[in-house]
């Protein structure tokens, strides 16, 4: 296997594409440095949310799911990338060192991988039905490996789920940082990061979505009349055997799984962490997970909605924010 270092201009159109991937908030807490080592990862504990994610256990899912972006970047232009995952245990935001090898061959699904990428955005408007999910449940697995469990959550179970989401809610009602954080970070414009006004949910739709977070609500927004009267999302949970930090960097990678082939294959796609944040309602989905594993994330899944109702993209930072280059 010859590593190969790619050119500057190659590494800087693979950054800016992995930049999209989700992020609490918006808050992009990733940061890059190409030097002849290979391209490295960086946690930005400066972007850390502190009220909501004191921890960091979402600011490292964060930049997992831009590992991945960044995977599936590379691929597209003709390279396998080998990510060495905290190479330096005496520097914890040091998440990963991202070798190269050129490949022989781009499939198409690779090229389609990064039109998904590019499309893909955070919906937290109702779903309908998955159509097909089960044929896209057992390829999804397939590409998913087993490095992260990935729970698909029966529809019976949404009343717990509901209750999660409302305890999650209710234990913060008093929480002035916290709703300090989510009033800073959703409903303004800000040119290059948190979430705009125009995708937030109306109380109308946030209530057809009772597994949502409670954000700011937006007067002047107005729902859809296409909009399903009650979300038929599937749901999925991605869980760890452990909160450890590898951990978490590989669930980051397998949510940008599921989100970039969910895309693929047509369907809208909105993670959901809030009801994880918290020990009381991560709790309640870790029972309805069964065992002894941890869940950090759930996945809404369901139909697109029509041509032209899909929500806005969310702002990036430009690259030359998050990325050094060192010659």
């Amino acid at each position: 296997m010859a590593l190969t270092l790619p050119r500057i201009d190659t590494i800087t159109k693979a950054v800016a594409l992995a930049s999209r991937a989700p992020s609490l908030h918006n808050s992009q807490p990733w940061r890059w440095r190409f030097d002849r080592d290979g391209l490295k990862l960086y946690a930005e504990p400066q972007r850390l949310i502190q009220a909501t994610d004191s921890g960091g256990r979402e600011l490292v899912l964060s930049c997992g799911a831009a590992l991945d972006h960044l995977r599936a970047a590379m691929a597209s232009m003709g390279y396998r990338s080998f990510a060495e995952r905290f190479p330096n245990p005496n520097d914890p935001l040091f998440l990963a060192r991202v070798e190269f090898v050129r490949s022989g061959y781009v499939t198409d699904a690779e090229r389609d991988r990064i039109d998904a990428l590019e499309l893909r955005r955070s919906d937290r408007s109702p779903f309908a039905p998955p159509a097909g999910w089960s044929n896209f449940e057992t390829v999804l697995r397939n590409t998913l490996g087993s490095a992260v469990l990935m729970t698909v959550l029966p529809p019976n179970v949404r009343a717990d789920l509901a209750r999660a989401s409302w305890l999650a809610d209710s234990s913060r009602r008093y929480d002035s940082q916290y709703h300090s954080e989510l009033h800073w970070w959703t409903g303004h414009v800000h040119d290059r990061e948190g979430v705009p006004p125009q995708m937030l949910p109306t109380a109308e739709t946030s209530a057809k979505v009772p597994i949502g977070r409670a954000f700011p609500v937006i007067d002047e927004a107005q729902p859809s009349d296409s909009e399903p009267s009650a979300d038929g999302a599937t749901v999925v949970v991605l869980s760890t055997d452990t909160d450890n930090r590898p951990d978490i960097l590989r669930c980051g990678e397998a949510m940008s799984v599921v989100l970039l082939e969910a895309t693929m294959a047509g369907y809208a796609t909105c993670p959901v962490s809030h009801v994880v944040e918290l020990p009381s309602s991560r709790s309640i989905v870790q029972k309805l997970v069964g065992g002894n594993v941890l869940p950090q994330v759930l996945i809404r899944i369901g139909a697109a909605p029509a041509e032209g109702l899909q929500p806005s993209l969310t702002p990036r930072r430009s690259v030359d924010e998050i990325l050094e280059i060192v010659t």
